[in-house]
């Protein structure tokens, strides 16, 4: 038999002066007459954490019927078109998000089930998150081990405490209850951490300033890469390239936008003017950073807790955080519904490219694990019991999806974080309160 297939390494970049940009997994990076899941081209799970603040109302967001013939309410109604690839987890419940100071320790128990509140605690050597236990086993060998990101910065919201600091509350990433994780919300720092190239953040930004596109400067080795790929990948790496120019367009209108004409505060250079453009260019850069094999562990918060944004955009005016404490009145409630059904729409979004992203012999999604959800039940109750979850992504076949899986009262969420762990090839006896793994996951 001859093969003559050409073979690109997984590591390959278009390279110019000052920049590289790495590029997707494409057919000629697996060689010829190997199967794809038995060789080093082939990608671990692309995992993937996503927060939202203040719970849900639950009765909108849980499902009545267990099993695969599960309904969908209106939170999750915008995941319809995902239904197979989504599994709905209820009756979990957190017990380290629970007591004092509420919005200053969900983030930071959200995914270590940890809390500081412990008697005789080890801080140094408890609390780190999944999403780090997870960095550290297979997402060493990517640029970034894992990315932390949010749409309201540390310390904007008041989630700060007299004895914790601000860590727990305005990020959900963990090295140890010690060690917080910042978070960046700014998409042009994003965009340049990913696909900027220098020793120091100001050099990146002076080199990208002296060209019109990272894209030109690595037009030559893009040609070269593209006369030794088939159709398929050439196709491939056109739509992927398209997509680095149009978040470049996008940061750059961003940038040069002119609000004299408006009564606005200062704001930093970069950010969007509004919540809505936001967060979606964070998930489409979120996108790209997994199209590219950038990093397979990702954290968002899709607002901080104490969250102050209003969300015109879907009519409804009053601050999130007020609009939480709905003291069980049934106008405020709906509204409340509206804004979780508006986040569940945008991650739709999200889910929706991912879909349609190839991805070696499947897409982004069916070799994702996705964790939606909250570390709060009732936000007018300020508990932990039972939380809003949903996973997306099949991890390799490793995520059943189609299914609304109903666990008992006071089941461990960490039950599910550990669950999530072994599916993506990471072995632990436990994390946090974990009692044992949710087989039907």
């Amino acid at each position: 038999m001859f093969l003559t297939k050409k073979h690109l390494p997984r590591r390959t970049f278009l390279r110019g002066v000052g920049a590289a940009i790495s590029l997707p997994l494409l057919d000629a990076m697996v060689p010829a007459g190997t199967a794809l899941a038995q060789t080093a081209a082939a990608p671990k799970p692309k995992t993937g954490f996503f927060y939202f603040p203040h719970g849900a109302v639950i009765d909108r967001w849980t499902p009545q019927a267990a099993g695969r013939g599960f309904d969908m309410p209106q939170i999750l109604a915008p995941f319809e078109p995902f239904k197979d690839q989504m599994t709905v987890v209820s009756g979990l419940r957190n017990k380290a998000a629970e007591g004092a100071g509420v919005h200053s320790v969900n983030p930071g128990t959200w995914l270590g089930c940890t809390s500081p509140f412990l008697p005789n605690l080890d801080k140094s050597q408890s609390g780190k998150s999944a999403d780090q236990i997870i960095a550290d086993e297979i997402g060493q060998d990517t640029p970034f081990p894992s990315l932390e990101l949010c749409i309201e910065p540390r310390g904007s919201t008041g989630t700060c405490s007299k004895d914790l600091g601000c860590g727990l509350g305005s990020t959900i990433s963990f090295q140890s209850l010690l060690q917080p994780l910042p978070m960046e919300h700014n998409p042009r720092k994003v965009f340049f951490r990913l696909f900027g190239q220098g020793d120091t953040a100001a050099e990146r930004e002076a080199i990208i300033l002296q060209a019109s596109s990272l894209l030109d400067l690595v037009s030559e080795s893009s040609a070269s890469v593209r006369s030794r790929l088939g159709a398929a990948d050439r196709a491939r790496l056109d739509d992927y390239l398209g997509s680095v120019r149009e978040i470049e367009r996008r940061v750059q209108i961003m940038s040069d936008q002119d609000f004299s004409g408006f009564d606005l505060p200062d704001a930093p250079a970069g950010l969007p003017g509004t919540f809505d453009e936001h967060i979606k260019l964070m998930f489409d850069l979120m996108a790209l950073a997994y199209q590219a094999g950038l990093t397979r562990v990702v954290t968002f918060m899709m607002a901080a807790e104490v969250s102050m944004l209003t969300y015109n955009q879907v009519g409804i005016s009053e601050a999130f955080h007020p609009l939480s404490h709905h003291q069980n009145n049934a106008d405020k409630m709906a509204r409340l519904a509206v804004v979780q059904t508006y986040h569940s729409t945008v991650f739709a979004g999200f889910l929706d490219r991912l879909k349609n992203t190839p991805d070696g012999d499947g897409s982004l999604l069916d070799h994702s694990i996705l964790l939606y959800g909250s570390n709060m039940s009732n936000s007018n109750l300020h508990n932990a019991d039972p939380l809003p979850a949903a996973v997306f992504g099949h991890g390799y076949g490793r995520i059943k999806g189609g299914q609304h899986l109903a666990y008992a009262q006071d089941t461990p969420h960490a039950n599910l974080m550990l669950t999530l762990l072994e599916r993506a090839g990471v072995a632990r006896d436990a994390i946090g309160d974990s009692s044992g793994e949710l087989a039907e996951v």
